[in-house]
């Protein structure tokens, strides 16, 4: 698949504690700054196919080391959402790559023609929509969909800029924020 879309752009990370993790990052790792939001504002959200009624509550904070964008995810309630099975399965860790895309129906339209499955999907307020695959033949392996085009191409074309040359000031960006 990768050939199909470029390579990947993301990891991924679901963790119980944002704060901790973006810490740990910034502070050992030298990653940063962090563009964090603490309510993403899920705005439309399926699990497996079927629309929730409860939607995830998500804090997610995002950098970039090199070209690579790190993504830490923490869900705040019990909504179905395949960050939740992997926390309660798996514990703290890496839960998916992901692929960019500006076209975004055809490729998922190949995703599920080589069997892949969606297990979450959705859209966070009105910037681009996002789909998380499995397959049966490798079930730890979820790759994500995420279509940039307008508004969140720019604001990750803006956190990857904001990391080059980041000299460890400011490393946590609250948006969404009022003081």
């Amino acid at each position: 698949m990768s050939t199909l879309f470029g390579g990947a752009r993301q990891v991924g990370y679901v963790v119980r504690d944002i704060e901790k993790a973006m810490a740990h990052w910034s502070g050992k790792m030298k990653v940063g700054p962090w563009f964090y939001k603490e309510n993403v504002g899920v705005t439309e959200f399926s699990y497996y196919g079927e629309a929730l009624e409860e939607l995830p509550k998500l804090s997610i904070a995002i950098a970039n080391s090199g070209s690579m964008q790190i993504e830490l995810i923490q869900q705040r309630n019990d909504a179905p959402s395949l960050y939740r099975d992997f926390l309660n399965e798996s514990g703290e860790g890496a839960q998916h790559i992901a692929y960019w895309t500006t076209e975004f129906d055809r490729h998922a339209k190949e995703f599920l023609e080589a069997g892949y499955v969606e297990g979450h999907a959705g859209r966070m307020g009105t910037r681009g929509r996002f789909a998380y695959y499995v397959h049966p033949d490798v079930p730890g392996g979820t790759i994500e969909l995420s279509e940039t085009t307008g508004g969140k191409a720019e604001y990750f074309k803006t956190i990857e800029e904001a990391s080059i040359g980041w000299d460890g000031t400011d490393p946590i960006r609250r948006l969404g924020v009022t003081k």
